[in-house]
């Protein structure tokens, strides 16, 4: 893939964060359990409405102990997307996170994992107040690189998030995660997969 020169149009990767840059289900998992299971308001409730702060408060707390899991387990990014996002960043393609993640869970995320600061942007569930297929999160991320959609490739594991890329202008790589299908320009099981002029094919 060659660089691009300084008089082209610029050129951005917008990429989705759980099950696309790693996977973190089983931390999800473990967090749930431990939330649920030592809540007993939560179980007091069962069945019965619940208020919203109280939602709120249990989500929160699910969310604090993902982190700590990340914290003290560590992470790793998913096959090839090291490799990757070194080369486009080498290659002056700007990068940003598009998540439907906590912006806390996406910080302690690039503390530690390598790559990190191949990111110019990052847009979080905070950001947004539609989600996928909503192309909210990815128009977002576009705006705060300065890329118009059409110069943006998405990389996303689910079938909303290439529905989202799609509806705002954009194209897709499909990463076959966790979703056998993907309606996406690409798609591959893992980015170690991914062609070399993949990315140069989809914008020249």
């Amino acid at each position: 893939m060659a660089s691009p020169s300084s008089g082209s149009p610029a050129r951005a990767v917008l990429w989705d964060m759980d099950g696309t840059l790693l996977d973190s289900t089983n931390y999800h998992w473990l967090a749930w359990r431990a939330t649920l299971s030592n809540d007993t308001i939560l179980r007091s409730h069962f069945g019965r409405a619940i208020p919203l702060a109280e939602i709120d408060r249990i989500s929160a707390t699910k969310e604090e102990r993902y982190r700590a899991l990340v914290r003290e387990r560590g992470i790793a990014l998913l096959p090839g997307v090291e490799r990757w996002l070194k080369r486009l960043h080498a290659e002056g393609w700007r990068q940003a996170i598009a998540s439907a993640a906590p912006r806390a869970n996406v910080d302690t995320i690039l503390a530690i994992v390598d790559g990190a600061a191949c990111f110019q942007a990052i847009v979080s569930a905070e950001d947004v107040q539609r989600g996928k297929p909503d192309p909210q999160v990815f128009l977002l991320a576009a705006d705060r690189l300065s890329v118009p959609p059409r110069r943006c490739v998405v990389v996303e594991d689910a079938p909303p998030g290439i529905d989202a890329a799609h509806r705002g202008g954009m194209r897709a790589i499909g990463v076959r995660t966790s979703h056998p299908t993907l309606e996406a320009d690409i798609a591959v099981g893992t980015l170690d997969d991914l062609p070399d002029d993949a990315f140069e094919e989809l914008l020249p």
